[in-house]
């Protein structure tokens, strides 16, 4: 199976589209650990993302582009998280897929509203001494904004402010809104709501997927 996960900062994508690589037993990947990968190898390419990575600057789509290729060329069945990220990427994608005769199966959309993501992200804390992270929702520390590890105050990262989160999501919106559109004339599209706690979305999720699995195969 060949999927695609989107969702906004906050929604779980990431949690969720691991543990669907991990019962279907297929690869999850992110473009994180495409572009480390890349780094690790050394080559030609692995330099240029080095440069750019250590600039602080975003890797350019043609780069994206041939780095995402270049792994799911090894691969028969996978889940994408985090690419693409804009049409010109979701359109460069096509492309490859059809060449390589690799075509997604699904796209999954784990929808959370803006103020959900606003909530959940700005209660996020992490300490400063051994980086553990807790959430004063739901994972308060035993004693107030004290590390349960360490004993330092714990403290709201900067890109965790409230501001800050709803900027990040107003660029969720513009840069992904067509992309989902993008899939939605070419592909089928499970939509699930990742307000729920993460087992039920889970549960979801899969319930979804195997529905799909199913038709598909009839």
């Amino acid at each position: 199976m060949r999927l695609i996960f989107f969702g906004p900062p906050g929604a779980g994508k990431g949690t969720q589209a691991k543990k669907v690589a991990e019962k279907l037993g297929i690869e999850h990947i992110s473009t994180g650990d495409i572009l480390r990968e890349a780094v690790n190898k050394g080559n030609d390419l692995g330099k240029k993302v080095q440069v750019i990575i250590e600039k602080g600057e975003l890797v350019p789509d043609e780069i994206m582009n041939e780095l995402v290729k270049m792994k799911i060329k090894e691969l028969n069945s996978f889940i994408l998280d985090g690419y693409p990220r804009t049409l010109e990427q979701a359109k460069s994608l096509d492309k490859i897929l059809k060449e390589l005769n690799k075509p997604i199966d699904a796209v999954v959309l784990i929808d959370v509203s803006e103020e959900e993501v606003v909530k959940r992200i700005s209660s996020r804390r992490v300490c400063p001494n051994c980086g553990r992270v807790y959430n004063l929702i739901t994972l308060k520390p035993k004693n107030d904004e004290i590390c349960d590890n360490c004993g330092t105050k714990i403290i709201q990262r900067k890109d965790d402010r409230e501001d800050i989160v709803r900027e990040r999501y107003k660029i969720y919106q513009k840069t992904t809104h067509p992309v989902i559109e993008f899939y939605r004339k070419n592909n089928t599209i499970i939509t699930i709501d990742g307000s729920k706690d993460v087992e039920e979305v889970t549960k979801e999720l899969f319930n979804m997927l195997g529905r799909f699995s199913q038709n598909d195969n009839n």
